[in-house]
């Protein structure tokens, strides 16, 4: 049995990705690690709030960025989410 490689590991090997962010991710087309990694946590973002922006909020995007970089999303700093937003094309509040 061969081992994946991280990058082809399922989504819901990453941390701090639940089963709800796990199925909105796939409604928008991406499946494994190695497909959020590819766009990023911010483009990923993007998908969901035009999936569904009634229903997605800056929470998924904390939750992408914390999960491609292995930590929680409580720890991410306000420079960080003041630079993820300004990516995202959103207005801090």
């Amino acid at each position: 049995m061969t081992e994946k490689s991280p990058a082809d590991r399922p989504l819901r090997l990453l941390p701090g990705l639940g089963p709800k962010s796990i199925v909105w991710l796939n409604e928008v087309g991406i499946t494994s690690e190695a497909e959020l990694r590819a766009i990023g946590a911010v483009a990923a973002y993007r998908r969901l709030k035009h999936w569904n922006p009634r229903l997605v909020s800056r929470n998924a995007l904390w939750g992408l960025y914390a999960a491609l970089n292995g930590t929680h999303w409580t720890s991410i700093d306000a420079a960080t989410k003041q630079r993820l937003l300004a990516e995202a094309g959103e207005n801090p509040d």
